[in-house]
């Protein structure tokens, strides 16, 4: 993955620089390493500090309409302080730590259609120049894996994955728009919900699970949103009934009927180590997920199939073509 970009604003014979990432899937939390690497122009320039920021592509919706653009999620110094000689070659690496929450963009291989970059900028002279975008990839950590995976087995089936920009109340979100999964129901809950929608909110100590289901209505009564939070660890995933613990959450969040405007959450104790959480439902602009949404979407091939490895979910096919979003799109920061 390299992305190339002569540095116009210093004009005709300046430096031009290069950012290659190390190939293969970054985790969250996990590090992300690669070379910054520079060339020469046709003077010397002082670089005074080369820095990597981390893009994500999202579409926010207000009155007007909707806006896509990219929201910056991290930032990180990686060099600077050197003179670069006259077509001189130089090449800094690099290493970052990648924030827990940053969204997943892969499943077995399979892109979700979340798109994210990353973008390097390179001050020369008191001059600053923000380079090209490179598309990051970002595979799930174990315990990620282990929940879709379950919701595979049990025969939910991938719909699409976005990126919404906003916070999730009750929560501990760190970063200004949160990732959901959308799923189609396995036949055994077909008649109680449209969909369930996963957040993933990792941490270091452990990760958050937000489940969302879009209710069906019923005789005499309305359909309607409800949100329930559980909490795992990142240790002992390997020794879990994942098939039965998902299953479980999926019970209670059909089961829960919490009043509308609710905002409170019932804390309680599930077996294994496994906490959960119950939100409100929220189908008039709960507060429970603020903020606009946005709609990078993702083919299922068809509705309710568990698909994928060994029952994993692996999206059929990409509606959007990811690449497309890195071509041109510098201006159109959000």
């Amino acid at each position: 993955m390299v992305f190339k970009r002569l540095l116009g604003s210093l004009g005709v014979g300046g430096p031009s620089v290069d950012t290659a990432l190390d190939p293969g899937a970054a985790r969250p939390g996990g590090p992300l390493s690669g070379q910054v690497r520079l060339q020469g122009g046709k003077a010397d320039f002082d670089i005074e500090h080369i820095t990597l920021e981390l893009v994500a592509r999202v579409e926010a919706e207000h009155d007007g309409g909707e806006h896509e653009g990219y929201v910056a999620f991290d930032r990180c110094a990686v060099g600077g302080g050197f003179r670069l000689g006259e077509g001189q070659h130089h090449s800094v690496p690099f290493s970052l730590t990648l924030p827990w929450e940053t969204p997943v963009t892969e499943l077995y291989g399979q892109n979700l259609g979340i798109v994210l970059g990353v973008r390097t900028e390179l001050a020369v002279a008191g001059g600053k120049d923000k380079g090209d975008l490179d598309a990051l990839a970002v595979g799930p950590l174990p315990v990620q894996e282990a929940v879709l995976e379950a919701f595979g087995q049990l025969g939910f089936g991938f719909a699409s994955a976005d990126l919404e920009l906003g916070h999730i109340g009750g929560t501990g979100q760190r970063l200004p728009f949160y990732q959901e999964i959308e799923l189609a129901p396995a036949p055994q809950y077909a008649h109680a919900v449209n969909e369930i929608e996963v957040t993933f909110l990792a941490h270091p100590g452990g990760m958050e699970v937000v489940l969302e289901a879009d209710k069906r209505g019923g005789f005499l009564s309305s359909g309607h949103d409800a949100v329930t939070r559980f909490t795992v660890g990142h240790d002992g995933v390997g020794h879990q009934d994942w098939n039965a613990v998902v299953d479980g959450w999926v019970r209670q969040l059909v089961e829960h009927r919490a009043s509308y405007g609710s905002h409170a959450f019932h804390d309680s104790h599930a077996p294994h180590g496994y906490g959960h959480d119950h939100g409100h439902d929220h189908g008039h602009g709960s507060p429970q997920r603020s903020g606009p949404g946005m709609g990078t979407v993702v083919a299922a091939g068809a509705a309710g199939l568990a698909v994928g490895v060994v029952g994993g979910m692996v999206a059929a096919e990409v509606v959007d073509e990811v690449g497309d979003f890195f071509e041109g799109d510098e201006d159109e920061d959000g």
